[in-house]
């Protein structure tokens, strides 16, 4: 399980509104010199963002604005949605270029053109479809 710490910001009828704060994780890594995303997160490091969790009915009546918690996601839902983010629309952009390259350079730059926005498509519908499903979702699973 993949656990983040947060500070409860909003208390919103059945969820929190959890404030995380981005941590550059990129220390430990020994690819940090040349990995674009160690160059991204030195520009946003320290940025904050907000996690809408569903409030647990165990904590109904003891978490308060301004309380700290530990927010969990399973890591099997972290890496399958991960590959399905990158995955999908990418095997899309190939596909669609395979498949109208026989036609030319222009046919096969449309061809990944839409293949690429067919990806982007299906993967907002799928979130959509997957937004309410408790599965998919953060838990809180401590207080501080």
């Amino acid at each position: 399980m993949i656990v983040e710490s947060g500070r409860v910001a909003a208390i919103e009828g059945d969820a929190l509104w959890v404030e995380t704060v981005r941590r550059n994780a990129c220390q430990g890594c020994a690819a940090r010199a040349g990995c674009g995303h160690g160059l991204l997160n030195r520009f946003g490091a320290g940025r904050s963002s907000r996690v809408r969790v569903p409030l647990p009915d165990a904590g109904a009546g003891r978490l308060h604005i301004g309380d700290e918690v530990e927010l969990g996601l399973p890591a099997a839902v972290l890496l399958r949605g991960i590959a399905l983010a990158y995955l999908m629309p990418l095997a899309l952009l190939l596909g669609g270029l395979v498949g109208a390259a026989r036609w030319g350079d222009g046919a096969a730059l449309a061809g990944a053109a839409a293949g690429l926005s067919l990806g982007v498509v299906l993967m907002r519908l799928h979130a959509r479809r997957r937004f309410g499903d408790s599965r998919h979702q953060p838990v809180v699973v401590g207080s501080c």
